[in-house]
């Protein structure tokens, strides 16, 4: 229990420092880097949740919650580099969409904030059947919003 402590506090640290700097990218293409580095870490930790809620993994209950902890603490990060003017273009498969509709991307993205909160919530009552639940919750959270503003 003093690692997944240990583990909020340092992201906790890191995401502060993070949000004082992330909103003052020198170039778009290091916005554009900044979200899909923030992405690809989402993406691995949701991945070994998946294979727990399919059963292809064992359910550990203290590496699923450390997880969700930190798909939580990264999914508040990367909204400011997606809404950067001119970051839909280059090396990303945004859609122009996300800067044309800020209202209803910035929406989706507190659709997964709150998604994720809850996740994390059911992962700290250890009812596997409730965590399921939500995580295909999240699940239709991250869908919607890239069926809307990314391409394929």
């Amino acid at each position: 229990m003093k690692g997944i402590w240990k583990t909020i506090v340092c992201f906790a640290i890191v995401a502060g420092i993070i949000g004082s700097a992330y909103a003052q990218f020198a170039r778009t293409d290091d916005a554009i880097k900044y979200r899909q580095s923030v992405m690809f870490l989402i993406g691995q930790h949701m991945g070994r949740m998946a294979t727990v809620v399919e059963g292809k993994q064992p359910y550990n209950r203290e590496d699923f919650l450390r997880n969700a902890v930190l798909v939580e603490t990264l999914s508040k990060l990367p909204w400011d580099s997606f809404l950067l003017a001119g970051s839909d273009k280059g090396q990303t498969k945004m859609k122009s969409e996300a800067l044309e509709n800020k209202g209803k991307f910035e929406v989706a993205a507190q659709n997964l904030e709150t998604e994720m909160a809850k996740l994390v919530s059911a992962a700290n009552s250890g009812d596997f059947n409730a965590i399921k639940a939500q995580f295909g919750a999240v699940g239709k959270s991250c869908k919607n919003c890239h069926s809307q503003f990314r391409s394929r």
